[in-house]
């Protein structure tokens, strides 16, 4: 997997290009001996002092500090008390624009990942920012690592598939609430709202059937 892994020039093109280009990426985690991968299917964007939903929008802070890091490097921090979200840094030093990863769809380490999450349903083991940190166990010490090193980066995959990716608001915040910075594959059933895909179903058919009558 690291004959693939993303340079440092990956992450230093805009935050949105960013976001939009991780969907079908490999985020791969090692732990010891244990390796995690899934595949990027959900991720949102971040543009710092432009974005006030963004952590670095009033600036630099003892959280935020490794946002306005160079690009390519990790940012995770913990929120609502109970779990961590990693974030991949991207553009320049002092920039701090950051992409979220929302979710992935399980590769390696599948049966570890099980009993981190305590629960046996693939689809929800890592079909949210918490949910896939504890399957893959990414915690607060990866805070500034490198995603060019070795206990935390991303790949592009062996075997390239489509992905129909589609712009979306974020979910779960209430400033800059209407922009599109989430970006998603559509017709994955591993992303974090499950709903969506089926609605988005739904619209699909009832098109083809108004599309059969005419």
């Amino acid at each position: 997997m690291t004959l693939n892994k993303l340079n440092e020039d990956f992450y230093l093109q805009s935050c949105l290009k960013a976001a939009k280009s991780l969907i079908g990426k490999v985020l791969v985690r090692k732990r010891g001996s244990k390796l995690y991968s899934g595949v990027i299917i959900e991720t949102e964007a971040y543009l710092g002092d432009k974005d006030p939903a963004s952590h670095s929008f009033k600036g630099r802070t003892r959280r935020n500090e490794h946002m306005f890091g160079r690009g390519g490097t990790a940012y995770v921090y913990f929120t609502y008390g109970n779990h961590y979200c990693v974030n991949a840094v991207i553009g320049k030093p002092g920039v701090a624009h950051a992409v979220l990863i929302r979710a992935v769809e399980p590769v390696t380490g599948i049966k570890s990942m099980k009993k981190n999450r305590g629960i046996d349903n693939i689809y929800e083991l890592c079909s949210g920012p918490g949910k896939l940190t504890q399957a893959m166990e990414i915690n607060g010490e990866l805070n500034g690592a490198s995603l060019l090193g070795n206990e935390i980066y991303i790949t592009i995959p062996e075997v390239l598939r489509n992905h129909k990716i589609i712009k979306t608001k974020r979910i779960g915040i209430t400033k800059n609430a209407d922009v599109l910075y989430r970006f998603i594959d559509s017709e994955s059933p591993f992303v974090s709202r499950v709903n969506y895909r089926r609605i988005l179903i739904a619209q699909q058919e009832k098109n083809s059937k108004s599309n059969y009558r005419k």
